[in-house]
Order: C-alpha cells, then sequence, then structure tokens
C-alpha cells in the first residue's frame, strides 16, 4: 500500500466504524459502552493519524481535506444524537453542535463552487478535541472525576459548545472574504 492513501484509507475506516460504535452502544450488555468507548476512540485516533500522516508525507489530497472533516462530523453528531436520545446530553448542546456543522458543511459547499476547498483550522480542531473528550468522559462515566462529584463531562462538553460557536464564526469570517483564485 502506498504511504499517500494511507490517509484516505483511514478516513474511510473513521466512516465504516460509526456503525459499529452505534451497534456497541445500544447493545444491552455489561461492558457494551466501555466496547463503544474503545472504538469511539479508535475512530477518533484515525483522524489524528490521517490528519499526521498526510501532512508529514505530503499526501494531502481533496478527497481528504472534504471527506475527513465529514467523516468527523458524522462521528460526532451520532454520538451526541445517542446521548441525547438515551438522556444523558441536553438538546440544546446537541443542536448547537449539528447546526455548527450543517454552516460550515454549507459554506464549505459554497466555497467548492469557487473552486476553493478550505480544510479545518485550529480551532475546528480543538472543538474537535474537545468533542471527543466529553463525549470519552460520558461513555466512560465520568472516570476519577465522579469519585470528587465533579461533573467534567459536562463541562468539556460544554466548552465544547463554546468553542464549536467560535470557531464556526472565526471560520466563516476568516473565508468569506477571500474570492476564488485568491487563496
Amino acid at each position: 500500500m502506498k504511504v499517500n492513501k494511507l490517509p484516505n484509507i483511514l478516513t474511510v475506516i473513521r466512516m465504516a466504524l460509526i456503525p459499529v460504535f452505534m451497534l456497541f452502544f445500544y447493545l444491552d450488555t455489561e461492558n457494551s459502552m466501555f466496547y463503544a468507548a474503545v472504538i469511539f476512540t479508535v475512530a477518533y485516533i484515525t483522524d489524528m493519524l490521517d490528519g499526521m500522516i498526510a501532512r508529514k508525507c505530503n499526501a494531502v489530497s481533496d478527497f481528504g481535506k472534504l471527506m475527513d472533516p465529514i467523516a468527523d462530523k458524522l462521528l460526532s453528531i451520532a454520538a451526541v444524537v445517542m446521548l441525547t436520545e438515551a438522556g444523558i446530553l441536553s438538546g440544546i448542546v446537541t443542536f448547537i453542535i449539528i447546526a455548527r456543522e450543517i454552516i460550515i458543511s454549507g459554506f464549505r459547499l459554497v466555497w467548492a463552487a469557487d473552486g476553493r476547498v478550505v480544510a479545518a483550522d485550529k480551532l475546528g480542531k480543538l472543538k474537535t478535541v474537545l468533542q471527543f473528550a466529553g463525549i470519552l468522559l460520558i461513555l466512560l462515566e465520568n472516570p476519577v472525576f465522579r469519585l470528587w462529584n465533579i461533573p467534567m463531562d459536562m463541562i468539556v462538553m460544554y466548552a465544547s459548545v463554546v468553542i464549536s460557536v467560535i470557531s464556526c464564526v472565526n471560520y466563516i469570517v476568516k473565508n468569506t472574504d477571500k474570492k476564488a483564485g485568491n487563496k
């Protein structure tokens, strides 16, 4: 396998892990939530690896620039919707997270029509890390912090919502003044 294709393969693997994650989330067995957390973590690790490999090996592709954020969105949206359905996460948090993703996707479509592919920025990556950490803490039932009755899972999720809104505004402002061809 060529190294330059590995990032895209990892993106596709992440997308394929989403239904497996969902299956374990809904299984009613003793350790199913732990396995869901492990699968969610493996999927997230593929996100870190694909970007790192793409940059290091100069294997950045338009497919990766477009599909990597879509895979991220599908994973996080699946998680927050399931957590909301289970009564664990606020519907407002879920709405804001999904609304941000739809708004950014809409802008990406407009920019793509102008021939531009706009990759995720640092705030968007921070949002992804905070969402991952918050979702993982929830799936693992807030380990360590529950000993002191600190709702760290919800603190991290609310922080991710704040960063989601800030990153959405920043992403739009930073990229809407660019004209096609003036990258």
